[in-house]
């Protein structure tokens, strides 16, 4: 096993998150391909390799104070992925990249004089487990519903990290039906959701008004307190694996049955 810095050789494995062999992939568009190019120069991705050299692992992470938690010269991992599917790259999980990759990010930021390394989970037992991160070190920090902040501390004088919570949601509009899109574009599961919501809104013509948040931009995101999300009206839809387009299209059809 090796871990690289990522190079313009495998940047489009990274925009896919390793799955480029997926169709649902594809559905994401270019959304984390263009918040790459505008986070290029604070962006820090590594990747994990077999011996064979085919990569099997990533770690994506920025300073927090760009990301969707409070915190102060701490980094902020996005996410830790290692491919654990049959198709495609094949099964890389259970062979400690993770733990390799995680190491290798906490070296890299406290070599950048960072004063500790935030990350984020879920109770839940999959991807992104908090249980995981604790195993590693990582003490909570901070928790909202099911989503868990973590860190683990390099300096005495470092502070903890806090979640940033939402300080609003969007409201309907009479005689339309209003689908809002939240949409950071790093993350190709939420840009998914994102563009299937987008396309359903589509097919209902003029009863259906679709508003697109682009919360990569920082002003957008503090605004709101939202990250990734998207709201029929005032109530949000998912918060989980992306929805299939028939489910989003059926709970957008609901509500514009309503209008008449």
């Amino acid at each position: 096993m090796k871990i690289i810095d990522i190079s313009e050789q495998h940047e489009h494995l990274y925009f896919q998150c390793l799955e480029d062999w997926s169709p649902e992939m594809k559905e994401s568009g270019s959304h984390k391909e263009c918040w790459y190019g505008k986070n290029r120069m604070a962006v820090r991705v590594k990747l994990g390799t077999d011996d064979s050299g085919s990569v099997g692992g990533m770690i994506q992470y920025l300073p927090i104070e760009q990301s969707f938690a409070d915190g102060h010269c701490l980094y902020f991992v996005l996410c830790v992925w290692v491919h654990g599917y049959k198709e495609g790259r094949g099964n890389f999980q259970k062979k400690g990249m993770g733990k390799a990759l995680l190491k290798a990010a906490e070296e890299d930021v406290r070599n950048l004089g960072a004063k500790g390394l935030a990350v984020w989970g879920v109770s839940l037992p999959f991807w992104m487990r908090a249980s995981w991160f604790r195993k590693q070190g990582y003490e909570v920090a901070d928790k909202e519903n099911g989503r868990v902040l973590l860190w683990k501390r390099f300096s005495d004088d470092a502070e903890p990290p806090r979640w940033v919570r939402q300080k609003k949601k969007p409201s309907g509009t009479s005689g339309v039906v209003t689908v809002t899109g939240f949409n950071s574009g790093w993350c190709p599961a939420s840009s998914i959701t994102f563009e299937r919501a987008k396309r359903a809104s589509a097919e209902f013509g003029d009863s259906v008004r679709f508003v697109h948040i682009d919360t990569s931009e920082r002003k957008n995101y503090t605004e709101w307190g939202i990250d990734n999300a998207i709201f029929i009206d005032d109530v949000e839809i998912t918060t989980g694996p992306p929805l299939t387009y028939e489910k989003i299209k059926k709970k957008i059809e609901k509500k514009v049955r309503k209008l008449k």
